[in-house]
């Protein structure tokens, strides 16, 4: 049975690299993965970055007019250091041009996120809640009046809505408390890319427990994880690729065999099946170099071509 008959792929969009990224790879990886019939486009958001990065707004706007079909998805946003009434007017036009197709995940961030944006990092959990309850109400509701700890609004209203109600909130947190946060407030979580296996394999049933003290069905939430990834018949080259990504750009080599998934065609489904024995029912195949030629790699491996 092909992989795809087992569960959806969402694809990466071409947009953080050690390299420069050209809007015709964007273009092509875009376009191709909505013909090809992947899922649904992710993108990350790193703001202050070390290496090329575009934001996740534009590049997924760019993506919806160049596409018709397919899914477009941020995973993760760091929801601290934004003001939720822009998220909310931003995803809700995306959502609203792309007609009902934005995914948009958060994330509570890192210290260093904090001290970035100068933002303070007391109370970051009840911000994070509170900024997710605004925001879904001024997705759902034609005017609103919120009094809160970090935001207050008086009979105020969006520009324009998402055609989705509700527009889908993800949750992309490893911690074990976030991760039973997620199952009561989130509409699907993915694990981190730079999150180790074995970190998702304990990840899940945690979540589904949770999901199901909640009264949630676990086989109705998406579960899902980011996997960097590297394909060639050369099963060197590949690791070598994706050394180079878990080098440069997470500063964590050790995340090339405990994090990503490199090697043969065979190798790399072999190992995409054993996600989903440990409870995925998406995946987001994230390739990080050779972006075109990894899309044909990766959507012949899953059994989209």
């Amino acid at each position: 049975m092909a992989l795809k008959d087992l569960i959806p792929f969402g694809m990466s969009l071409p947009h953080r690299s050690p390299d420069s990224v050209g809007v015709d790879v964007v273009h092509a990886v875009a376009t191709g993965a909505d013909t090809i019939g992947f899922r649904d486009l992710w993108v990350t958001e790193n703001t202050l970055d070390h290496v090329m990065s575009f934001d996740p707004i534009v590049v997924l706007t760019y993506a919806a007019a160049v596409t018709s079909r397919i899914g477009l998805g941020a995973s993760v946003l760091v929801l601290p250091v934004h003001d939720p009434r822009m998220v909310a007017h931003q995803w809700a036009s995306l959502d609203a041009l792309s007609n009902g197709r934005a995914i948009m995940g958060v994330g509570i961030g890192r210290p260093f996120h904090f001290t970035e944006f100068e933002v303070p990092q007391e109370g970051r959990v009840a911000r994070f809640r509170e900024q997710i309850e605004l925001i879904r109400a001024l997705w759902s509701h034609g005017k609103v009046t919120h009094h809160g700890r970090y935001y207050n609004l008086d009979d105020a209203k969006l520009g324009v809505r998402p055609v989705q109600q509700p527009l889908p909130v993800w949750m992309g947190v490893g911690h074990p408390d976030a991760i039973r946060r997620a199952a009561g407030l989130a509409d699907g979580w993915m694990g981190a890319g730079g999150s180790s296996t074995e970190d998702f394999r304990k990840a899940v049933p945690l979540l589904k427990e949770s999901l199901e003290k909640g009264g949630r069905d676990p086989a109705k939430f998406p579960i899902s994880k980011r996997i960097f990834m590297a394909i060639d018949d050369n099963p060197a080259v590949a690791r070598a690729e994706l050394h180079r990504w878990y080098t440069e750009v997470y500063h964590n080599p050790a995340g090339t065999d405990a994090s990503g998934i490199h090697g043969t065609p065979e190798h790399v489904r072999e190992r995409l099946e054993e996600m989903v024995h440990m409870g995925a029912n998406h995946l987001l195949l994230n390739p990080v170099s050779r972006h075109v030629e990894q899309l044909a790699a990766c959507a012949e491996v899953v059994g989209l071509t």
